[in-house]
């Protein structure tokens, strides 16, 4: 289960209230279509200047090369470096509430997975179709390994390449070449976000427009897992204590416990403090099994 600590956003987050901005339908809208919409989710001004701060490293960076990156597509990784506006999306109260319903009961806490800045140029194809938990190929038992949450940079239509879902999709299996009359295309206005679960069958579709189509993905997944971006090489310590106590733990400067991703056998937050590296390992247990431990030395004490 999510510690509490794990299920509060940031200061510095849009929205003041999570609870009321998470009502039961919204859940089981995501929990039975596998996907939602929420519009206009993030003010106009914000996307402007995470727009501003990501032009010029798309400008620089070459386009994919691979059919499953695409070859008229932009990749940025590394977001939260690239643009500290961002980190407002990556907070966002609405959004790391939903993330303690769906992957709370899972893991301790949860973890960015991945931070992503996507534009299709005109002419790229439809990308094939795909489930972002087949990154981790092990039976799942019905469990959500990560969520996933697409905001639109710029308008997404059907024309420019808008995401394809096959709603419900979670609930069956998918051949590789899933029928497209099936999909919709995630239509929205820019400062929208697209919320779905890696065990939905999605895709990016084809620019038939010409204009690019930009969007920023930032997923989250269970504390547990190795993510698809290494954030330790993308936001080193020097880099990963500018940031805010609630990126740095997102990243992976947290312990998830029982002892998963220590540093020196402590907390990896403490690689951001000066410290000596000859320090003494400290538990660091869930409570149920620290009393499993107590009781069992309690019943064979010499």
């Amino acid at each position: 289960m999510a510690t509490p600590s794990a299920c509060i956003a940031d200061a510095s987050s849009v929205d003041p209230d999570p609870l009321e901005s998470t009502p039961l339908a919204t859940l089981d809208q995501l929990r039975a279509q596998g996907y939602l919409i929420v519009e206009r989710l993030a003010p106009l001004a914000t996307i402007q200047r995470i727009n501003e701060e990501l032009d010029p490293w798309f400008a620089a960076t070459p386009r994919c090369e691979g059919d499953f990156y695409g070859h008229r597509t932009t990749r940025l990784n590394s977001i939260l470096l690239k643009s500290r506006r961002s980190h407002e999306l990556l907070l966002h109260t609405r959004i790391t509430a939903l993330m303690c319903e769906i992957l709370g009961p899972h893991c301790e806490s949860y973890q960015l997975n991945l931070s992503q800045a996507i534009r299709l140029h005109p002419g790229e194809r439809q990308q094939v179709p795909h489930r972002d938990d087949e990154m981790w190929p092990s039976p799942k038992h019905g469990a959500e390994y990560l969520v996933n949450v697409l905001w639109a940079l710029s308008e997404f239509t059907d024309e420019n390449g808008a995401t394809r879902i096959w709603p419900r999709s979670q609930h069956r299996v998918m051949p590789r070449g899933a029928d497209a009359r099936d999909a919709i295309p995630a239509s929205m206005p820019a400062g929208s976000a697209l919320i779905y679960l890696g065990s939905v069958t999605h895709c990016g579709g084809a620019n038939r427009s010409t204009e690019p189509r930009t969007g920023l993905v930032f997923s989250y997944s269970l504390g547990w897992l190795r993510p698809y971006e290494n954030s330790s090489l993308a936001y080193p310590p020097e880099i990963a204590r500018t940031f805010p106590t609630a990126v740095r733990d997102l990243i992976g400067y947290r312990l998830h416990r029982p002892n998963l991703g220590h540093y020196e056998g402590r907390d990896p937050s403490v690689a951001l403090e000066p410290h000596s590296r000859t320090m003494a390992m400290t538990d660091a247990l869930p409570p149920a099994i620290a009393e499993e431990l107590r009781q069992y030395y309690a019943a064979h004490a010499e």
